[in-house]
């Protein structure tokens, strides 16, 4: 069995989620950085010159108006277009910016236990001692993309001991699910809900891991990152809909299925390459291809979530408006779709 999808259909699409997208008002903060992460992965895989110009354009312009002052966990999600444009461009600006979100993240960012980030969204320690599966997009991925392309090993471990300790902290040993947050202060999970977008986060960054870190198994914590996913991956399956989605509470029939953590625990099926997933990616191809509109919107995607006290809450988050991380995440999928024959597998790991 084989992946069903048309080249073009692909393309085009996300030509159209990419000029949606740049029409949005994002300024600096994680919405952005996950939105310009998707084009950055869709000129990557394209090669479509128009993508970068435009991404560099609006970086230029966003720079130019001004940097906050304060960096958080979620504000560095936008290292990772800044790293694009540096890898694409050469120019040094872009570099000496993601530095400061690297120094932030090394130096600054307020952290628990065995050096593990706690998750941050304003100057305020809004989550004393909580961990959170957001982490590993906006600081841990990135920390290891920097880490690898200068080549610090000290960078490199620091991001994989992100992993190892959110795994240990939000991952269910007994079924495999992610849970969306950890409070290191009470030693429990608050309302304990496995929350979609989480394992999204969760499950994409680690199926990158592989790819991006030379050698990979060569570091013992990789072989957490590796089977935590297959663990993750084989679950998730199982509670995949009847559309090729998944629910916003993963083990909640009554709660709506939700694009955004879709394309993401999709992506990651698609990163990790097992010939096991593909009926289950065809599903997710049909399903996320009908939930994009005419003009690029990504529709049905819930809005910014806080670790909800209870599944009812979960549920009431609103899925009316377009997100920049829902953007970001279904170009990640789509962009990973054209290239899928292409990646490599870590074989047995």
């Amino acid at each position: 069995m084989n992946l069903d999808f048309d080249k073009k259909e692909i393309e085009q699409v996300i030509d159209k989620i990419v000029k949606k997208t740049m029409n949005m008002d994002l300024t600096w903060d994680w919405p952005c950085g996950v939105a310009y992460y998707g084009i950055s992965e869709a000129y990557e895989k394209t090669k479509k010159e128009e993508y970068l110009t435009l991404l560099k354009d609006r970086v230029d312009e966003l720079i130019d108006l001004g940097l906050p002052k304060v960096w958080t966990v979620n504000a560095c999600a936008m290292g990772h277009c800044l790293l694009s444009l540096y890898n694409a461009t050469g120019e040094q600006k872009y570099m000496d910016i993601l530095m400061t979100k690297i120094a932030y993240i090394r130096n600054d960012a307020l952290r628990f236990g065995d050096n593990v980030l706690q998750h941050t969204v304003s100057a305020n320690n809004d989550f004393p001692e909580q961990a959170w599966a957001d982490t590993l997009f906006m600081a841990a991925f990135l920390l290891l993309r920097v880490g690898v392309k200068l080549k610090d090993k000290d960078m490199i471990d620091d991001a994989l001991n992100q992993w190892y300790w959110h795994i240990k902290y939000l991952q269910n040993p007994g079924n495999g699910f992610y849970y969306h947050g950890y409070n290191n202060i009470t030693g429990d999970h608050m309302s304990g809900i496995y929350w979609a977008r989480a394992n999204a986060w969760a499950a994409y960054t680690m199926s990158k891991v592989g790819g991006i870190l030379p050698e990979c198994y060569l570091y013992p914590k990789y072989m957490d990152v590796a089977g935590s996913l297959n663990e993750q991956l084989a679950v998730l399956k199982t509670v995949q809909t009847e559309n090729g989605l998944w629910r916003t509470v993963l083990d909640d029939p009554e709660a709506y299925e939700e694009i955004s953590a879709s394309a993401g625990i999709a992506a990651a099926m698609l990163e990790r390459g097992n010939p096991l997933h593909t009926k289950y990616l065809n599903k997710s191809i049909k399903g996320l291809l009908a939930n994009v509109s005419e003009d690029g919107k990504v529709m049905n995607v819930s809005g910014g979530t806080a670790v909800m006290n209870d599944k009812e809450s979960y549920r009431a988050i609103s899925k009316d408006w377009i997100q920049g991380w829902g953007q970001g995440l279904a170009l990640a999928f789509f962009s990973t779709l054209l290239v899928s024959a292409d990646i490599q597998k870590d074989g047995a790991l």
